[in-house]
């Protein structure tokens, strides 16, 4: 858990970055996991030094051994004077990592050449997914002295606060939950408290193949993977261990930057070379058929894409370049059948009247099994934006299956719908995961309360409409009121009232004078 001295901490490498000029939360993030990538190659390099004296083994290294390959690692810059640390970083550090392949970073010649890393044939070798996407980017700490001073600060949360991959995971949580701004096509970071919810829909085990096609930070990736050890850690066996840190977990994005972020977050949380990939997902580039288990995402919503670049399978399930749409024809292709999906859209897809929305409600619901739709408030995104969504949860089965279909309105989510989103004790998520693996129990809901089951033949004849709005009954009880003139009585003797103290006040003025 990220406690209050450890925010601070954290908040004061914040503000060190800004007061160097470096204000933008995204770049801050980029920056800072750099370094962390860093010091962890070092963390590994010790490892690697302990165990071969304690077993006498020779194993690989990640940094040569020349002198200028050990004036990389972090145990052994740390401590220098900021203009050291900064030539070190800048000149060697960073160019290396954008140029490491198989595990090991390439050396310096006496001239400070890079010397190309010639184990392996592979063009790639076996890159962490982190280092794969390093080779645009840049080295963004303006001075010596604002490194020194992040140098300190990361290095002293290492050594006093941050104990195991668990309290790594929370801290990248907690300087993630600094982004506070919308990506570009309606991009923007799904809140943890959601994400966890919707893992806990799902339930995913060790055995599954795990999926985000647009993963952003890789928020569902790590809460699904945290579900896993929660549920699973003492009784994984060894291949399903080796299945966990490496290709139980997927991702896909457009963007760079997020790419090493979200690989960065899974290496935070134990996984060491999660599957991250650049990838379009929409797109023709993007053939993945019947692969993973499950889907969790909050895909872009507003985005249209090029026509001439959608995959030509998706359009033919919904004919359209609504983004919000082609994603889940996207989802349902690239499940295995038996595979399921929690995934956020927008409202609009829940009632929508074009023929593109037609065609994928009626593809969910009618060819696979639609389980439940819960309709969100529209604050649960604030600060990032105020539009109203709904969680599907669905099973792709290509047989149909679809029945009753559960409903719920949430109304609140354990925080504040405004831009604040202070904490408060209102929160239907625990009532929604209570109900949802216990749908038994929810057959008799009447139509007024806040869950209920609608059967798919009512869902058909409206059209295939998915609002909760649609079927939801509303009870409006009767109001009496006094009789008007008994109104007009009670306002009377009040104006009477407020003239009385008038009076008095006046002549209160009056004896002052």
């Amino acid at each position: 858990m990220v406690t209050g001295a450890i925010k601070n901490k954290v908040d004061k490498i914040w503000d060190d970055m800004a007061a160097g000029g470096v204000t933008n939360p995204l770049t801050v993030i980029e920056q800072l996991t750099y370094l962390m990538f860093i010091r962890s190659l070092d963390e590994k390099e010790l490892e690697t030094e302990a165990f071969e004296n304690m077993t006498g083994s020779q194993m690989e290294h990640i940094f040569p051994a020349s002198a200028v390959g050990q004036s990389m690692r972090w145990s052994k810059f740390k401590d220098k004077d900021a203009s050291t640390i900064y030539e070190t970083m800048s000149q060697r550090v960073f160019p290396a990592i954008k140029k490491m392949k198989n595990g090991h970073l390439p050396d310096f010649d006496a001239t400070g050449e890079m010397q190309p890393v010639i184990e392996g044939d592979d063009e790639n070798g076996d890159k962490t997914a982190f280092a794969r996407y390093m080779e645009d980017a840049m080295f963004l700490i303006p001075t010596p002295q604002v490194l020194q001073k992040v140098i300190t600060g990361l290095d002293d949360l290492y050594e006093h606060d941050i104990t195991d991959m668990d309290m790594q995971g929370d801290l990248y949580e907690y300087m993630l939950g600094k982004l506070s701004t919308a990506g570009r096509n309606g991009q923007f970071r799904t809140p943890r408290h959601i994400i966890k919810m919707m893992v806990e829909l799902i339930q995913p085990t060790p055995d599954d193949e795990i999926c985000d096609p647009a993963c952003g930070t890789a928020g569902f990736l790590v809460a699904a993977a945290e579900s896993i050890r929660e549920h699973y850690e003492s009784t994984m066996t060894e291949e399903q261990w080796k299945k966990y840190e490496s290709t139980a977990f997927t991702g896909f994005d457009t963007d760079r930057t997020m790419l090493r972020i979200s690989a960065m977050n899974l290496m935070q949380h134990s996984i060491s070379n999660p599957e991250i990939d650049y990838k379009d997902s929409v797109s023709k580039q993007n053939e993945i058929s019947g692969k993973y288990s499950i889907i969790l995402a909050n895909p872009p919503f507003k985005g249209t894409v090029d026509t001439e670049s959608i995959n030509d399978n998706l359009k033919a399930v919904t004919n359209t370049k609504k983004t919000e749409l082609l994603f889940l024809a996207l989802f349902l292709r690239m499940l295995r059948k038996g595979g399921q999906c929690a995934c956020i859209v927008p409202d609009g897809v829940l009632f929508g009247s074009s023929k593109a929305h037609l065609q994928i409600r009626k593809e969910i619901v009618e060819n696979h099994q639609l389980r439940a739709v819960i309709s969100m408030p529209s604050g649960v995104f604030k600060p990032y934006a105020g539009v109203s969504t709904a969680i599907l949860v669905f099973t792709k089965t290509g047989a149909g299956g679809t029945e009753d279909v559960w409903f719920y309105d949430m109304k609140a989510d354990g925080f504040s719908l405004d831009d604040k989103r202070s904490e408060i004790k209102e929160n239907d998520i625990p009532d929604i995961l209570a109900r949802f693996h216990h749908l038994e129990g929810e057959k008799e809901r009447e139509r007024t309360e806040q869950s209920f089951f609608v059967p798919k033949s009512e869902i058909v004849e409206n059209g295939y409409d998915l609002s909760i709005n649609k079927y939801k009954k509303v009870e409006y009880q009767a109001v009496e009121y006094e009789p008007t003139e008994v109104i007009l009585g009670k306002i009377d003797a009040l104006e009477a009232e407020i003239q009385q103290e008038l009076g008095a006040l006046k002549e209160l003025l009056k004896q002052d004078k």
